[in-house]
Parts: C-alpha cells; structure tokens; sequence
C-alpha cells in the first residue's frame, strides 16, 4: 500500500468489513487496527467523510460455536471495536458506525429490535445504528405503512434511548467473566452434539427437510457453499430454517445448559450472580428472554416424529436422545436463573399468540413427516412424485408462517 495513496486520495465507495464468524470477531479489532496503520489509510478516510461501517455477522458464529458464545463474542468484539475507534476519533476523528447482520431467527440475531438495540454494549450506539431486517420479517413489519412506520419509530426510540439514557460504564467485571466462562462451556457442549458426535450429520439431514428446502427457490444462493454435507460448509439460514421445520430450534438454544450446569456445579453460589445478571444486566436479559421464546416454540414430542424418517434407527435414538437431554437442562437452567417454570411467562400476549397458532401447526408438521417419508421412498419417474413435492413445500410454508421468526 506504501506510496499508493497520494494526499488527494479520496474514496467515494467506502469499504465495508464483515466479520462473522468466531475466529472473524477475535479478530475484528486486530485486524481493523492493522488497516488503519496503513499508510494513508486515515487521511483517505478522513477527505471521504469520516466515517467507518464495520459489519458484524451473526449467523456463521452461532453455527461455529452455538447460540450464546455467538452473542457474547459479538458483545466482545464490539466493545474492542469501540476502544480502538475511540482512540482514532481522539486522534483523526474518525467515527465508527456497528453494522447489525440480523437475520429472523434467534440463531442468526433475531428477536425484538428494541430490545436487542438496547442489550448493546454502551457506547456501540451514538446516535445511530445500522441493521438488517430479512426474510418474512420484511413482510412482518414493513408490508403495510402503518405497521412499518411503527416499527420504524421503535428502532428510533430504542436508539435515542440507547444513546442517551443508558448508562455509559461497563458491565462488572464479575459479570464479563461468568459470561466468559459461560461461552466457553457452552460452545464446548455445542461443538460435542453438532461437530464431534459420529453420524450427527447423517441424522440432521434425515431428521429435517433441509434437502426439501434446499429444493425450494427461496435464497439467493445454495444451501451449501461446497457440494459436500459438511454441516462446516452449509449456509446458516438452511440450517436454522431446518431445525425450525422440525420444532427442536437447536440453533437457538443448545449448549446453554450445560454452561450453566457445569458453571454450577463448580460453585453453587453463582447462581446468585447469575441471577443478579439476569436482573441488571440488559444484555443477559435480552438473551434469556430470547431464549425463553426459542423454547416456547420447540415441541419435542412432534420432533420425535421426525426421527422416524432416520435409516439407521439406533443412530436417531442415541442423537435424539443426546439432544433431549440437553433441551431439559437448557429448560432447568432457565428455570433457575429466572424463577419463571412455565416459558413467556413475562411475555403473556406471545404466549396467548402461541397458544392460539399451534393447534393449527402441529397438524402440518404431523402432514409433513408423512410427506417426506413418501417423497423419499419415490422414484424420480412416480406420477404422484410431483404433488407430494409441492405438498411438502406448502407445509414447510405453513410450518414457517406459524413459527414466525425462522429465516
């Protein structure tokens, strides 16, 4: 770069990094800091506005390592961000604008905006803030003006709020490392089910329709990014979108509690701490109470149906049963740290909405199970081939339509 840049370089198209997934956001700073050391970099910046977009992806991290070390080291790289980009404002004046890759589900950033904008580490949120809105959540909320100027007001006050009534210290130091701990046990105990169990793969493509989905001309780009069932190269949104269909969310939940098991079982008085985060710290909270909504819409006892779509039947009993067990202690460790047995307990009209939704999306996932045994069963050439395959998509529809939060 040395002798490139001369002292009128200006640069109308601003380069935008995304870092994404966990190795990406240990080193977002790092990496950041090195471009800015650059020769000419700063004052290029400084002639073309000022101004630096960094994007932060959440999808290929919650797949990486699940779903809350995702969220904590995303809450970690900002605020290194923050720090590096305070010390170049102090010195050019540059300033730093977060960019928010959300997605709708849980594993990929979703769930209520204003909260989310209000979990953000202090300082992230000056004034501004930037963030995507995808899938049915476009229509959800932007498909009639009113409910889109409504939602639009909501992410304005939630950053008005953010940026000028939150408190601007940090979280305790007590609360950093049991969420440091935390991540690092949960990502343990996610990486054991998805990466290190013997024929999981096998099982998570007999276990959901992600070969149905990957069928349907709903994205832009394949399911995979190579022609292999690494689940390392499958795209993020199949592979929440597949675990939706089937009612386990896996990506919205699973590792969490075992982190709290194993943190506890260290030392039985952090359970006061963690209650105590849950009570004062926003980030916490927003991430428990996304996690209650994950949980509210799994149903294990319609995802058992699926497994009987499994060839190898020993093979979905064992990953089955592996994934059970850790629903219940995810389900315990909620239970303990927010005192709350029944889920959205603190959320009443979602949970009358769910009650009211389900009785007419269990029947679809009963349908759909049906659907993909038979269309697996068929020879490309059945006549009834193609009705089968459009039933399965019409269900997969219906499945997402009354989950919500699934692309």
């Amino acid at each position: 770069m040395r002798g490139t840049l001369d002292e009128s370089a200006t640069a109308d198209l601003i380069v935008v990094p995304l870092f994404e997934t966990i190795g990406d956001l240990r080193n977002a700073a790092p990496i950041m800091r090195e471009y800015y050391a650059l020769p000419g970099i700063a004052a290029m910046m400084g002639r073309s506005g000022n101004e630096q977009d960094v994007m932060l992806g959440y999808s290929d991290s919650n797949k990486d390592g699940g779903f809350f070390t995702s969220n904590w080291e995303l809450y970690r790289a900002e605020i290194e961000l923050v720090e590096l980009f305070d010390a170049l404002r102090r010195k050019n004046g540059l300033i730093l604008r977060l960019f928010h890759g959300r997605g709708g589900t849980v594993g990929r950033g979703g769930g209520p905006s204003y909260d989310a904008i209000l979990a953000q580490p202090p300082g992230t949120v000056n004034g501004q803030i930037r963030l995507t809105e995808q899938g049915e959540i476009i229509a959800s909320k932007y498909s009639h003006p009113e409910i889109g100027r409504r939602n639009l007001e909501t992410l304005v006050a939630a950053t008005l709020e953010a940026t000028l009534l939150h408190p601007t210290q940090s979280a305790p130091a007590t609360f950093l490392a049991t969420a440091e701990a935390l991540s690092e046990a949960s990502m343990k105990a996610y990486r054991h089910i998805v990466y290190e169990t013997d024929g999981f793969t096998d099982y998570f493509f007999a276990a959901t329709p992600i070969r149905e989905i990957a069928g349907l001309n709903i994205g832009s780009r394949p399911a995979s990014r190579k022609a292999t069932r690494a689940i390392e190269d499958l795209r993020a949104i199949p592979w929440g979108f597949s675990w939706g269909q089937c009612r386990i969310a896996l990506p919205g939940w699973c590792g969490f509690g075992s982190a709290v098991q194993d943190l506890l079982a260290t030392d039985a008085n952090k359970l006061a701490l963690l209650q105590q985060m849950y009570r004062e710290w926003p980030f916490f909270r927003t991430l428990l109470s996304n996690l209650d909504m994950v949980l509210a819409k799994t149903d294990l006892a319609i995802a058992a149906r699926y497994v009987e779509l499994v060839e190898d039947r020993e093979l979905g009993a064992s990953i089955f049963k592996a994934i059970q067990e850790e629903w219940a202690r995810t389900q315990d460790a909620l239970h303990l740290i927010t005192g709350d047995a029944q889920r959205l307990a603190t959320n009443p009209s979602l949970a009358r909405s769910i009650e009211h939704r389900f009785p007419y999306l269990d029947p679809l996932n009963h349908l759909q199970v049906e659907l993909l045994r038979r269309f697996r069963l068929c020879r490309e050439d059945h006549p009834g081939m193609e009705r089968i395959q459009r039933g399965i998509h019409l269900s997969i529809n219906g499945i997402a339509a009354g989950l919500r939060n699934t692309g």
